[in-house]
């Protein structure tokens, strides 16, 4: 996999780039992941997300299971080459395992950790 702009990216020591997933309309940070260099090819070639899933060992095609991918409209890359902003469409508006539009939907209210976001869709109807 050459490409001198995937050699422009500072790989951590696994040969890994952490990735921020955005909507690309409100603004909000919807997840956080990882790329390897196969993934983030994969990803710009055929214009859905590609994650390297660390606990498989494998690529994780976001949404080949709930169906819920994510088209990517911008590719960014962070001032110290280190960190991939992409700016995507949510398909389904469920990026989270746990039915939620984000993974981020907890936030710490006096010295606690409180579920502000709903769930969207029970995930036992997601993943079967």
């Amino acid at each position: 996999m050459s490409g001198s702009w995937l050699d422009e990216i500072a790989w951590t020591e696994d040969g890994l780039v952490p990735v921020i997933a955005q909507d690309h309309l409100s603004g909000r940070i919807l997840m956080f992941a990882w790329m390897n260099r196969e993934s983030l090819a994969l990803t710009e070639q055929e214009g859905f997300a590609v994650y390297w899933s660390r606990s498989r060992q494998r690529l994780w095609r976001k949404g080949e299971e709930s169906g819920h991918r994510q088209k990517v409209l911008d590719i960014q890359l962070d001032c110290d080459a280190d960190v991939i902003l992409i700016k995507i469409e949510q398909e389904g508006g469920i990026a989270c395992h746990t039915g939620r539009e984000s993974c981020f939907y907890r936030s710490l209210k006096h010295g606690e950790w409180q579920t502000v976001d709903p769930i969207l869709k029970d995930p036992k109807t997601i993943y079967k």
